[in-house]
C-alpha cells in the first residue's frame, strides 16, 4: 500500500512566503502550521477582524501578517503560492488574477496529504460521507489500528501531522471543494515562482490510495459552474490512483458505477456496495444480512435490525464503511481472504455505532413529543432521506440558504410525511413555491399538511412547541446551508440543541 508521498523528508520551508485566503478552521490551523515552521505567512480574509476573533486567537503570537475585509491585489507580489480555505471560491478575483500570473493553489487538506507519512483513505460522495467516514474511523479503531479521523470533519489533520507515524491509517472526508485542489496545476507557466522547489510546490495531481466515493447527485451547484464540473471535482479522488490502489464505489449510483466501470479498464480495483444488487466482489444486502463476498467466500457481517442508525441511507453507510474497511486489509496485504478479516470488529462497530453529531441526532423526548437535530441536511435530497426514516407525523423546520437545488422531491414528501412545514431562513419562499406546486401530493397524504413561517430558529423551535402532539417527530433537516444565519451547520445544530433543550 502507497504511504505518504515525502516520508520522512525534511520539511524544507524556509524562504518561502504564502497567501492564505480564508481564516476559517482550516486556515487558521495551517497559518499557525506555517509560521511555527518559518513561512512567511500572510492571512487575508474578505471579513474585518472583529468577525474573525475566533481564528485570530490562536495566532496572537506567531509573526502572521493580515489583511482583513478585503482582498487586495498586491498581496500577489510577495507571495510564491496561495493555499485556499474550502469556504473561498476559487473564481474570485484575487484567485482568478493569481492564476492568470502562474501561482499555485493549494490548500491544508492537498498540504497534508503531501506530508502525511501514513496511507491516507479518502471518503467523498454528495451525502453520506460523514456518518461514513466516522464509522470507518471506529472500524479500523476497533480492529487495532492507530486511526486519525479528519478532513472535513473535526479539527484540521495538518495540527496533528507530528503526532502520526507512518504505520498509522488516516481516514478523511474529503468535499468537492477540498478535492477541488487535488487536480494538477495545469496554469503554472513555467519560471513561476512556486516552481523553485520545496516539499511544498508539487504540481502534479493526486488521489489517495484507498478512495471511496458513496454516490454523487446535484450538490453544490451554486459554488460549482455545472453538474459536469462538480462530478469531475468528485472524480479527483480517483483519477490519480495507481494500479496497486483500491476504489470503493456504490453501484446502485449512475455516476459512481460509471467511475467504477472507467477504473477497472484502467486496472484499478475496484469493491463495490450495494443495497439493490449483489456484485462479485463487495458488500452487499441479502434479504435481511449484509453480506461481505471476496471471491468465492461470502461472510454475514451483521443484521439490518442490529443497527442503530436510521434510515435506509444510513444502511448504504454502513455497507460503504465495511467495504471501505476490507479494503483497507487488501491493500496492507498481497492476497486478503474473508477469515484474514477482522469480522467481529466490524460486527462490533457497525451495529454499536449512534451516529455523527447534527445527523438525524436525537436531542430529546419531551412530553412523548422527540426531537431531532439533523443540521447537517444542508440540500433538499437529505431531507428526503430524514423524512423517509420516520414512521410518526412530522413537525419539519426548513430553511436555511439555497444551493440552486430542486426542492420538488422534498416537497412532494412533505405533503406525504408532514403535519407541520415550519419555515425560517432565506429559501423560504422558494421552499413554500415547491410546495404550491406539488399539492396533488396532499393526496396520498394521512393528514393535513400546515405551513406556517418564522423568522429565525429559535422562533420556529418555539412554535415547533406549541404545535407538537404526542407521537409526534419534531425535525430541524434545513434543505438548505446555514450561512444566512450562522458560521456552519454546525454552530446551527448547536444552537437547536441549546434551543431544545431549554423547553420548559
Amino acid at each position: 500500500m502507497s504511504m505518504g508521498e515525502r516520508q520522512g523528508e525534511t520539511h524544507d520551508f524556509y524562504n518561502t512566503r504564502a497567501l492564505i485566503v480564508g481564516l476559517a478552521r482550516e486556515g487558521t490551523a495551517l497559518a499557525h502550521f506555517l509560521a511555527e515552521r518559518g513561512v512567511s505567512v500572510t492571512v487575508t480574509d474578505a471579513k474585518p477582524a472583529e468577525a474573525l476573533a475566533d481564528g485570530l486567537a490562536p495566532l496572537a503570537d506567531l509573526p502572521v501578517t493580515y489583511a482583513l475585509g478585503g482582498h487586495p491585489f498586491a498581496l500577489l507580489e510577495k507571495a510564491d503560492l496561495i493555499f485556499v480555505s474550502p469556504g473561498v471560491p476559487l473564481d474570485i478575483p484575487l484567485l482568478v488574477e493569481a492564476r492568470r500570473q502562474g501561482l499555485p493553489l493549494s490548500s491544508e487538506t492537498r498540504l497534508f496529504t503531501r506530508l502525511c507519512p501514513a496511507c491516507i483513505v479518502g471518503i467523498t460522495g454528495s451525502s453520506g460521507k460523514t456518518t461514513t467516514t466516522a464509522l470507518v474511523g471506529k472500524m479500523l479503531d476497533t480492529a487495532g489500528w492507530r486511526t486519525w479521523v479528519g478532513g472535513n470533519i473535526g479539527q484540521p489533520l495538518i495540527s496533528r501531522l507530528d503526532h502520526i507515524r507512518p504505520n498509522d491509517l488516516v481516514v478523511m472526508e474529503l468535499s468537492s471543494f477540498q478535492l477541488d485542489l487535488f487536480a494538477p496545476w495545469s496554469w503554472i507557466r513555467a519560471g513561476a515562482r512556486a516552481l523553485q522547489g520545496g516539499v511544498l510546490f508539487d504540481p502534479a495531481g493526486w488521489s489517495p490510495p484507498i478512495a471511496a466515493v458513496l454516490n454523487v447527485t446535484p450538490n453544490h451547484l451554486d459554488r460549482h459552474p455545472s453538474m459536469e464540473a462538480y462530478v469531475a471535482a468528485k472524480g479527483q479522488i480517483l483519477v490519480h490512483q495507481r494500479s496497486d490502489d483500491i476504489a470503493v464505489l456504490n453501484l446502485d449510483n449512475p455516476v459512481t458505477r460509471s467511475m467504477g466501470e472507467r477504473a477497472k479498464s484502467q486496472g484499478q480495483r475496484v469493491l463495490w456496495f450495494s443495497l439493490e444488487q449483489e456484485p462479485t466482489e463487495g458488500v452487499f444486502m441479502h434479504g435481511a444480512e449484509s453480506v461481505l463476498r471476496l471471491g468465492q467466500h461470502e461472510e454475514v457481517l451483521y443484521r439490518t435490525q442490529d443497527l442503530k442508525l436510521l434510515g435506509r441511507h444510513n444502511q448504504a453507510n454502513a455497507l460503504a464503511a465495511c467495504a471501505v474497511a476490507v479494503a483497507v486489509y487488501m491493500g496492507s496485504q498481497q492476497r486478503v481472504s474473508v477469515a484474514d478479516l477482522p469480522i467481529e470488529a466490524l460486527r462490533q462497530a457497525a451495529t454499536s455505532f449512534g451516529g455523527v453529531e447534527h445527523r438525524l441526532e436525537l436531542v430529546r423526548d419531551l412530553d412523548h413529543v422527540r426531537w431531532y437535530n439533523d443540521s447537517i441536511a444542508t440540500t433538499p435530497e437529505r431531507t428526503v432521506a430524514a423524512l423517509q426514516s420516520f414512521n410518526s407525523p412530522v413537525v419539519l423546520l426548513g430553511g436555511g440558504r439555497d444551493k440552486h437545488l430542486p426542492w420538488d422531491e422534498m416537497a412532494a414528501l412533505t405533503w406525504r410525511k408532514v403535519r407541520h412545514l415550519i419555515l425560517f431562513g432565506e429559501a423560504a419562499d422558494l421552499i413554500e413555491a415547491a410546495m404550491r406546486n406539488s399539492t396533488e401530493a396532499a393526496h396520498d397524504s394521512p393528514f393535513p399538511t400546515h405551513i406556517h413561517r418564522a423568522d429565525t430558529l429559535p422562533k420556529a423551535v418555539e412554535l415547533a412547541a406549541r404545535l407538537a402532539q404526542p407521537g409526534d417527530v419534531v425535525l430541524l433537516s434545513p434543505g438548505g446551508t446555514s450561512f444566512d444565519a450562522y458560521r456552519d451547520f454546525t454552530a446551527r445544530g448547536e444552537h437547536f440543541r441549546e434551543l431544545v433543550r431549554g423547553l420548559e
